[in-house]
């Protein structure tokens, strides 16, 4: 059965967090507020947050950023993953990715057709890595945002929890980039 093995100890991420909106503030963020405060409830660290239009270039450019920081290890976007015009926010991380991560979608999906039932469909919800940095783009209710921390992202980015993790393999994440001539290999 998956849970968290009490014999491993917990080990703490850096994120940063970015609200993709036209009209929110920090103030009204309801759900960077809701991201935030469930990251640091579950141990971890809110390293940096912003909030950027819903602008391709102003997304990309802010994830670029955090990226390329070597202090951030986690990215989690919240807006922008409709189907409006607006909605830009996977068209300007997606290019980023070296690795998609596929599966996470279809995670967020099973979890909100609970929840919303069809409507679910309307989500583009997206992940995948850039650089050793996991990034997860969520739509901008916070009720999607507790959906997609509470039954997916507390879990899968706590080191104990097994049987396996995300957290138990960053550190082979960037392994292609330390040991080009390697390809990979790690002996």
């Amino acid at each position: 059965m998956p849970g968290i093995d009490p014999s491993r100890q917990f080990v703490a991420l850096k994120f940063a967090v970015l609200t993709v909106s036209d009209t929110r503030k920090l103030a009204d963020d309801k759900s960077g507020n809701t991201l935030a405060e469930r990251i640091r409830a579950a141990g971890h660290y809110v390293a940096e947050r912003a909030i950027v239009t819903d602008d391709v270039d102003a997304i990309r450019q802010r994830v670029k950023a955090w990226i390329a920081d070597p202090m951030i290890d986690v990215v989690v976007t919240t807006g922008g993953t409709g189907f409006t015009g607006r909605d830009v926010t996977p068209e300007a991380i997606e290019p980023l990715f070296q690795k998609r991560m596929d599966a996470f979608a279809t995670m967020f999906l099973l979890v909100s057709e609970r929840k919303i039932g069809t409507s679910a469909i309307q989500t583009r919800a997206t992940a995948g890595v850039a650089d050793a940095t996991y990034i997860f783009c969520l739509p901008g209710s916070p009720g999607a945002c507790a959906d997609a921390w509470d039954e997916i992202l507390v879990h899968q980015l706590d080191y104990r929890y097994r049987p396996c993790n995300f957290v138990e393999i960053m550190p082979r994440l960037d392994e292609h980039l330390r040991r080009p001539k390697a390809k990979g290999a790690t002996v």
